[in-house]
């Protein structure tokens, strides 16, 4: 993927998770280059190998992570859109980490301030997404999901 091609793809990641930022109150994020970069090497690693796994923790600092795949090229718009659909799964009566709303959480986790965007293509054209959201969230301690994870705002 060519690097305008990269930029482009990282833009419209950023400006969708912002506008769902947004909808739960989140204040916006902004792209960082060196969490961006790190995204791109580990989306690389994925496309390589073609297994679509998290990266340790210890090799991305305090970071937190998410991951996509798809077999064909992905849009930054299909990505963010697929991560925040989980939003109907999660319980804001009962807030909490659960592996089928992770994506959502970590998107508008509110006191993330920084994101990385990597993509990279498989030989058989399938492709591997990173996000990385500065600082982490889908914290577990208590109180962290009641004061990240907001209800959408409805607007009258």
């Amino acid at each position: 993927m060519g690097k305008s091609a990269s930029k482009q793809f990282a833009k419209e990641m950023l400006q969708c998770h912002n506008e769902y930022r947004k909808k739960h109150q989140a204040p916006p994020l902004k792209l960082d280059r060196n969490l961006s970069k790190e995204a791109t090497s580990y989306a690389k690693s994925l496309a390589s190998t073609r297994i679509l796994k998290h990266s340790e923790p210890s090799s991305r600092g305090s970071c937190g992570e998410n991951l996509a795949w798809a077999s064909y090229d992905q849009s930054g718009k299909d990505v963010a859109d697929r991560w925040y659909d989980e939003v109907k799964q999660y319980n804001f009566n009962h807030p909490g980490f659960s592996s089928g709303t992770g994506h959502f959480t970590a998107m508008v986790w509110k006191s993330s301030k920084k994101l990385g965007v990597g993509k990279a293509t498989a030989s058989d054209g399938s492709s591997f997404v990173v996000a990385r959201y500065s600082p982490a969230g889908n914290i577990t301690n208590q109180g962290h999901f009641e004061n990240n994870v907001l209800p959408a705002k409805t607007t009258s």
